[in-house]
């Protein structure tokens, strides 16, 4: 580009294009009035003190939400634990009445067991009385 400059006269070259807004220009520094830094100096200090008190506000406000949350909570598990003693009551109220029935309970086991056995009496008895009187019959009929 610099072989393509060299043969177009000075007046003709074109320097890049400079965007005006990204050019900072350097201004003289100014002290300002005395009243304006004290005036800025409150104003910051002022604004400051807006800043940190709304950040000590929201941590405070944080905290006493946690503190909330953390009552509810422990009111939950004061209820929870009310909740396992009674059935933890029950459950023991319900053994001991197991252990209480368990005799009878196996009193009706053993009197299952025996009306088991007395039905397959009274079947075999209802065979041979059949058989005796099929036996019968046939004798009658002789």
């Amino acid at each position: 580009m610099a072989a393509a400059a060299e043969g177009v006269p000075a007046s003709q070259r074109e320097e890049p294009a400079r965007d005006d807004a990204a050019v900072e220009t350097a201004e003289e520094a100014k002290e300002p009035a005395e009243a304006d830094i004290n005036e800025l100096c409150r104003d910051m200090f002022s604004k400051m003190a807006t800043y940190l008190t709304g950040e000590l506000t929201a941590t405070s406000e944080d905290y006493k939400l946690l503190e909330n949350m953390n009552k509810l909570t422990s009111l939950k598990y004061l209820e929870m634990k009310d909740i396992a003693i009674n059935i933890s009551r029950n459950l023991k109220d319900l053994n001991q009445k197991y252990w209480i029935s368990l005799p009878y309970l196996d009193q009706i086991n053993m009197i299952e067991e025996q009306v088991a056995a007395l039905e397959q009496a009274a079947y075999k008895l209802d065979a041979y009385s059949k058989k005796l009187e099929a036996k019968y019959k046939k004798l009658e009929k002789r």
